[in-house]
């Protein structure tokens, strides 16, 4: 190899090496950018979190009221009716029970007679009644004889009220044996379709 072969080569080297180094800086610089707008991101995010609790939180606080105003609008015509067309003596709003175990059981309405006619309607009020609100209903009939014990002697039956459903709902909620009723311009109209016969959710044991 020639003298001059030998500092072409060097040149090479050395123009390879500041390459090499600047495209090191250019990684590096890269990664630095990524980090940052990862970190930013996940910052964004955390931001989003918070706001999107905060949002939920004022959004449940909104259906809590509306779902409040909703029974106070429906329970003066309600109560009439439990009293005078169910026979029911006894009429609370907001019943909330808790047991040892710590879960509790809140009822919307709880109507009861202790006369003659041994009964007791528990009564669920949704704002806008949808298959999961149903659910709930029906899972509350299901657990009433464990926390209220003391009706363990009446026959259990279920109502719900709403005032808003589609008539799909209102025909599942007919379907599954529970009273109707609809609520609009502070009216509480009771659907008793012909042939309806209400579902006994409990039957006292000396009754048969």
């Amino acid at each position: 190899m020639t003298y001059e072969q030998v500092l072409e080569l060097i040149g090479k080297l050395s123009q390879e090496v500041r390459e090499l180094r600047e495209s090191q800086r250019e990684t590096s610089r890269l990664f630095e950018e990524t980090d940052k707008q990862i970190q930013k991101t996940g910052q964004q995010l955390r931001e989003s979190g918070q706001q999107i609790k905060e949002v939920s939180a004022q959004i449940g606080g909104l259906g809590n009221k509306f779902g409040r105003f909703a029974e106070g609008m429906a329970f003066p015509t309600m109560e009439k009716i439990l009293r005078h067309r169910f026979g029911l003596e006894t009429i609370a709003l907001r019943v909330k029970r808790k047991r040892k175990q710590g879960d509790e059981l809140e009822l919307d309405v709880l109507a009861y007679s202790n006369s003659d006619k041994k009964e007791v309607v528990v009564v669920e009020i949704k704002s806008h009644l949808q298959q999961r609100e149903l659910t709930q209903v029906l899972k509350t009939l299901a657990q009433f004889p464990e926390f209220f014990p003391e009706h363990s002697d009446k026959k259990l039956y279920g109502m719900v009220v709403t005032i808003n459903a589609s008539k799909e709902m209102q025909q599942k909620v007919i379907e599954e044996g529970l009273y109707l009723a609809l609520t609009h311009d502070e009216q509480f109209d009771l659907q008793i379709p012909k042939h309806f016969q209400p579902r006994c959710f409990h039957q006292p044991m000396n009754m048969g």
